[in-house]
């Protein structure tokens, strides 16, 4: 049998973090977060970030004069899902960091768009995925970022010691 049906040699399991072992892709090496509630939460930014992608794209391409500012914010939304989506889904420390960065971008902006959205519903004319606090999708994108980033503080990759 060929050692590439065993996930190849020590060599060749080496992930991106240059670790041995340290396999990139999800359950396999290192520590990763698509387990158990984790999945459902991947599964949930997933569908986040196609919604997000096709909203944006349709807005964008038929009706961007009408609300610049929404259909752009809409755009960012759906680079923060997939972003997210791709961290979380990955193992490592790499990952994990840019799993953080996003999840709390993505608070930041349902935060800031929603309280600009009700305070001065002007500057909205269209709504995005953020506006209003997500209350167009159930309030999940104001849920969505607190309960990943509670997902997140649970599943730290391991902090190696220094002696």
């Amino acid at each position: 049998m060929s050692s590439r049906r065993n996930g190849g040699s020590p060599a060749e399991r080496v992930g991106a973090s240059g670790a041995p072992g340290a396999s990139d892709a999800a359950g396999a090496g290192g520590t990763s977060r698509a387990r158990g509630p984790g999945r459902l939460l991947i599964a949930v930014y997933g569908v986040f970030a196609l919604a997000a992608t096709a909203r944006a794209g349709f807005q964008i391409a038929t009706k961007f004069s009408e609300a610049p500012l929404a259909y752009l914010l809409s755009a960012v939304a759906a680079v923060v899902y997939i972003v997210a989506t791709v961290s979380l889904a990955r193992a490592g420390t790499r990952a994990y960091a840019v799993s953080v960065v996003a999840v709390t971008t993505e608070l930041v902006g349902v935060v800031s768009v929603g309280l600009l959205s009700v305070l001065d519903p002007q500057a909205f004319p269209s709504e995005t995925v953020w506006s209003a606090f997500g209350r167009g999708y159930g309030f999940v994108p104001l849920v969505l970022p607190i309960l990943g980033l509670v997902w997140l503080r649970r599943n730290r990759p391991e902090q190696r010691r220094r002696k």
